[in-house]
C-alpha cells in the first residue's frame, strides 16, 4: 500500500507539472482530451455562464462575465499549486519520512504543513526532514516551487501583452465600422467620393491581426474568456464583422478588387475554426438567419444610397450563402459558449459610436 500511495503521489506531481508546461510553455495547441486545465474550465465556466444568464442587465452581466479571465486564471495557477502540495505531501508520508516536529504533533496535516512551507519557501526551520530521501524531496519542491513562481512572473505579462495587441485593433474599429460593428457600416465609412479608401490596407492589416488572434488564442486559450473594455465590443464580434465584409466583397462590390479579402477571409475563417475546436464547440447555423432576403436587399439598398453597389442576382445570393456557411456555424456555436453576441450586417437605427460618448456628454453625431 505505501508502494502504491508513492506511485500515485509521484504521479499526481507529473500529471500537474505536466499540465502546467502545456498551458504555460508549450507554444502549441494540445489535443489530448483528458487535461486539468480543460477540466478545470469546463467545470467553472459552466456555473458562471449560468449565472451570468439569469442577470436581466446587459451591463451587469457583461461585468460579471468580465471576471471571469482573469479570476479563473489565479484559481488556476492555485489549483496547480495545491497538486503539488498534495503529491508532495502524500509522497512524504507513503514513504513514511521521519520528520522533527516538536510543536505540531504527526500525521497527515504535518506533512501537508511541511510541503506547503517547503513549495513557497518560507524557510521556517519549524518541521525538518530527518533522512536524505525525505531531505532530497525538500530540495526537489523547493526548486519546482521557484521555477513554478518563476513560470508564473513571467506567463502574466506574456498574456496581457498578448490581450492588449488583441484589444488595439478591436479599439481602432469603433470608428471605422461603427458600435457595434457592422459589415455595412465598415463599408459606408471606407468609401468617400466614389472610391474605396484604403479598404484593402484596412483588410491587410486585419489578416495579420487574425493571424495573431489565431496563434495566441491556442498558445493561451483563457485569452479568449477576456472580454473587451465596452460591452458592445468582443474579439468574436470584430472577427466575425471581417469576415462578413470579406463575403461582400468576395461576392462583387463595385470599386474594389477582391485579392486581398480573399487572403483575410482565409485567415479569419481558419483562426474562428481552430479555435472553435479547442474549446469543443460543435458548429451549428444560427437558429434565426442572420442575413435573411428582406435584411439582405435593405442591405444593398442602404448601400446603393451612398454610393455603393453590391453584386445582384442569384448567382451572388448562392455564393454569399456559401460564403457564410464556412465561418458562420462556428462563431455562432463560440457566440454560444462564450455568451458574446454576433455583429448585424447593418445598424438598424443611428446611434453614436463609443468615442462619441462619455459619463458626462455625448458629443453630436458626426
Amino acid at each position: 500500500m505505501h508502494i502504491f500511495a508513492a506511485l500515485c503521489s509521484i504521479g499526481l506531481i507529473l500529471i500537474v507539472l505536466w499540465d502546467a508546461f502545456e498551458v504555460v510553455i508549450l507554444p502549441r495547441r494540445v489535443t489530448r482530451k483528458f487535461r486539468l486545465a480543460r477540466f478545470f474550465y469546463r467545470s467553472t465556466w459552466r456555473p458562471w455562464r449560468f449565472v451570468a444568464t439569469r442577470i436581466s442587465k446587459r451591463g451587469r452581466r457583461e461585468v460579471f462575465l468580465s471576471f471571469y479571465g482573469p479570476v479563473s486564471l489565479v484559481f488556476l495557477l492555485s489549483f496547480w499549486a495545491v497538486g503539488l502540495i498534495l503529491g508532495f505531501a502524500w509522497l512524504h508520508r507513503s514513504l513514511v519520512t521521519p520528520m522533527r516536529m516538536p510543536d505540531i504533533g504527526g500525521g497527515f496535516l504535518a506533512y501537508l504543513y511541511f510541503s506547503g512551507s517547503t513549495f513557497f519557501t518560507l524557510g521556517l526551520g519549524d518541521v525538518v526532514a530527518q533522512t536524505w530521501v525525505g531531505r532530497a524531496l525538500t530540495i526537489l519542491e523547493a526548486g519546482l516551487g521557484l521555477g513554478f513562481l518563476a513560470v508564473v512572473i513571467g506567463y502574466l505579462p506574456v498574456l496581457y501583452q498578448a490581450f492588449s495587441r488583441r484589444e488595439l485593433n478591436i479599439s481602432l474599429l469603433d470608428a471605422r465600422a461603427g458600435s457595434p460593428s457592422t459589415a455595412a457600416e465598415l463599408l459606408r465609412r471606407h468609401f468617400d467620393d466614389d472610391a474605396f479608401l484604403e479598404l484593402s490596407a484596412f483588410l491587410r492589416d486585419w489578416e495579420r491581426w487574425a493571424a495573431e488572434l489565431m496563434e495566441t488564442h491556442l498558445s493561451y486559450p483563457v485569452l479568449a474568456y477576456y472580454r473587451s473594455q465596452h460591452s458592445n465590443q468582443s474579439w468574436l464580434s470584430a472577427l466575425t464583422t471581417i469576415l462578413d465584409v470579406c463575403a461582400l466583397v468576395m461576392v462583387g462590390v463595385d470599386g474594389t478588387p477582391p485579392h486581398q479579402a480573399k487572403l483575410t477571409f482565409a485567415i479569419a475563417r481558419h483562426a474562428v475554426v481552430d479555435i472553435a475546436h479547442v474549446f469543443n464547440t460543435t458548429p451549428r447555423m444560427p437558429q434565426g438567419d442572420r442575413l435573411p432576403p428582406a435584411e439582405l436587399a435593405r442591405v444593398r439598398g442602404n448601400l446603393l444610397a451612398r454610393g455603393i453597389s453590391l453584386r445582384t442576382g442569384d448567382a451572388a445570393d448562392r455564393k454569399l450563402s456559401a460564403l457564410r456557411r464556412m465561418y458562420e456555424p462556428y462563431v455562432y456555436a463560440l457566440s454560444q459558449h462564450l455568451l458574446m453576441p454576433l455583429p448585424d450586417w447593418d445598424i438598424s437605427s443611428q446611434s453614436a459610436d463609443n468615442w462619441q460618448t462619455s459619463a458626462w456628454e455625448r458629443v453630436a453625431h458626426v
